[in-house]
């Protein structure tokens, strides 16, 4: 019998019963339903490069923090004098 991946995600446990432990991180990211262009990964403390997410294997009781990028910035505002 299969056991569902359970991890802290962003400091909250969070189990994905549609994965089982351990899943490649890009399933996990595929489960979560973000952008994969969007974000950037920590896996257990350490940053996982985009090229190696199939790679990265993700086991119950792991720790991901994942943070989203914000498209935006300054926008110039021109004054007439």
């Amino acid at each position: 019998m299969s056991t569902p991946l359970t991890i802290h995600l962003n400091g909250q446990q969070r189990t994905l019963d549609n994965l089982e432990s351990p899943s490649p991180l890009s399933h996990v990211i595929n489960a979560l339903e973000l952008k994969s262009d969007r974000i950037a990964v920590e896996h257990n403390g350490e940053i996982v490069t985009r090229a190696t997410w199939p790679a990265a294997q993700i086991s119950t009781g792991d720790r991901l923090e994942i943070v989203h990028f914000v498209g935006g910035g300054l926008e110039e505002v021109f004054l007439s004098r």
